[in-house]
């Protein structure tokens, strides 16, 4: 057996860890989830908002972290769309409003009596990394005049009596790095005391704990922390039980479970191998 695993050709563990992702993926393998602490305060912070509240969705990521992003800012709109909350969307990011599209398309789709000014508005993409945020938290239509239509926002009833994002009750932000949850806190949340909550990417979440919970009710950190937040949503809220769309985290986390501990296994074994050849070299 040791010769065995010491001699193995590395083609076949490649091989292992295709079929480690693959056979889950292709079985819909699903794993039950128990929500953190963390993702509990993030849930209760925008359940607990009164109904038809104002929150402002602030999605600054791109393409290449959609994988790990895009879920959980599923979740967050169906949330908010769930309690009839009034939501702002915007992007800090050149490719944002591909990912805000995605959403209002999934709006659509799913809550189609949402009426686009009444219970939502997309305000699109601001130039400037931080600096529509120093702006649009004092004076609103000084750097956002219109929608991503080119309505002026003095003709939409959601933004008509709108002067700045004080007014929000919550800024929900989606972030994959600069410009994204750390300005928000910095330029927003810390200086006006808005509630603040952030969905991110793995690398990203420990770089932004130090604001939690004083600065930053709450985070979701990378795809796990977004397969628990759906397993809350759909726990709370049993409608989206049949909606595999809901479903996408969990989905997701099947695969990756099982790669990661056929990880684990192979390090094992290398591991032992070594301290094996170690001591009979001596």
């Amino acid at each position: 057996m040791f010769e065995f695993f010491r001699d193995l050709d590395r083609r076949w563990v490649f091989l292992a860890m295709l079929l480690a992702v693959a056979v889950p993926i292709l079985a819909g393998a699903r794993f039950p989830e128990e929500p953190s602490q963390m993702v509990r305060s993030v849930f209760h912070a925008i359940d607990n908002l009164p109904e038809g509240s104002r929150v402002l969705m602030a999605l600054d990521y791109d393409p290449a972290s959609e994988g790990e992003l895009h879920p959980m800012a599923a979740a967050f709109t169906r949330q908010c769309a769930l309690k009839n909350h009034k939501m702002y969307f915007m992007t800090l990011w050149p490719p944002g409003p591909v990912m805000i599209q995605k959403q209002i398309n999934m709006l659509q789709r799913e809550f189609p009596d949402y009426e686009y000014g009444i219970d939502y508005v997309n305000m699109g993409f601001r130039p400037g990394y931080e600096g529509p945020i120093k702006l649009i938290v004092t004076d609103l239509k000084r750097a956002i005049s219109a929608d991503v239509h080119g309505t002026s926002l003095d003709q939409i009833p959601l933004t008509r009596d709108l002067k700045n994002i004080q007014q929000m009750d919550m800024i929900i932000n989606v972030s994959a790095g600069y410009p994204g949850a750390k300005e928000w806190v910095l330029y927003a949340a810390t200086p006006y005391g808005i509630p603040t909550v952030a969905g991110t990417t793995g690398v990203q979440s420990p770089l932004l704990m130090p604001y939690i919970p004083n600065q930053l009710t709450g985070m979701l950190g990378a795809i796990k922390a977004a397969a628990e937040y759906e397993q809350m949503l759909i726990d709370e809220y049993p409608q989206l039980k049949d909606n595999r769309q809901a479903q996408e985290a969990l989905r997701r986390m099947g695969p990756q479970l099982v790669a990661h501990v056929f990880l684990i296994v192979l390090i094992l074994i290398g591991n032992t191998i070594f301290f094996i050849e170690r001591r009979r070299s001596r």
